[in-house]
């Protein structure tokens, strides 16, 4: 989760096109800050953790107990308002959206399972309970499938063939031709296809970082993105978890630590 948390942090200072659509700028400074797309990242796997091997209908009520009860104790980190409604909400119920923060959320639903198949449902299931919108509920599983394809040994080549298959986004787009007209949107069809080719770009997990928050647009999301499936194809530098980690309140830093020692086994 360093990558989606990382890319969030990274891309917080420039989200609302406040960036100059430019690699060249500093990773770290006094805005640099985690929002909503952290906290929720945090809530998610620590409900898969916390369900593994049950029910899916437990899995999803764990992941609402969790969204809620982590979006209450952060209310002020940037939810949108229809979420922000939904966590305070006393029987919560999905509201069709598709936006993208069921693809900003879902990272751990990479790295917690055995296939691919197991991926997507898992991603599937964290989606549906606020994102339930075709295209909401694709974008996590692109995202999630991504991460798989990269961390078991996938090529760049196979991972962009596989989400245009079975996702059908346009991954033909360079980031030089998506960058000019690109600007802040919030839905996961024009969020989660260039998060992907800034991956497919990127040289390294920081270049990754620097192509996504280059785009401009809703910043911290699509580097959170990008970001959470460059580390699972690259790794990430251990100063930058590092300063990571210092920027984190430690109820965070306590759960990132439980969900890294169930990866490592």
């Amino acid at each position: 989760m360093y990558g989606a948390i990382l890319g969030d942090m990274i891309g917080s200072p420039y989200e609302f096109d406040m960036g100059n659509k430019t690699k060249d700028f500093p990773l770290f400074s006094k805005e640099t800050i985690f929002t909503d797309d952290s906290v929720m990242t945090i809530a998610v796997a620590e409900a898969l953790m916390e369900t593994e091997g049950e029910p899916e209908d437990r899995r999803k009520d764990a992941v609402i107990r969790s969204m809620q009860n982590w979006g209450r104790r952060y209310p002020d980190a940037g939810h949108g308002r229809r979420f922000y409604e939904w966590l305070f909400t006393r029987y919560p119920e999905p509201y069709h959206s598709y936006g993208n923060g069921s693809a900003m959320r879902v990272s751990s639903a990479g790295w917690l399972f055995g296939s691919i198949g197991e991926t997507r449902r898992a991603a599937r299931l964290t989606a549906e309970v606020t994102h339930n919108h075709p295209e909401g509920v694709k974008g996590a599983e692109a995202t999630a499938a991504a991460i798989f394809l990269a961390r078991t040994g996938s090529s760049k080549e196979e991972i962009r063939a596989y989400i245009t298959r079975e996702f059908g986004y346009d991954l033909s787009r360079s980031c030089d031709e998506i960058r000019p007209s690109y600007h802040h949107v919030e839905s996961c069809q024009e969020t989660v296809p260039e998060a992907i080719t800034a991956f497919l770009e990127g040289m390294d997990f920081e270049d990754v970082i620097r192509t996504a928050v280059s785009l401009g647009g809703d910043c911290d999301t699509l580097t959170c993105i990008a970001g959470s499936i460059a580390e699972a194809f690259y790794g990430v530098p251990d100063e930058l978890k590092a300063e990571g980690r210092r920027r984190l309140p430690q109820d965070m830093v306590d759960v990132l630590d439980r969900f890294e020692n169930r990866i490592a086994c």
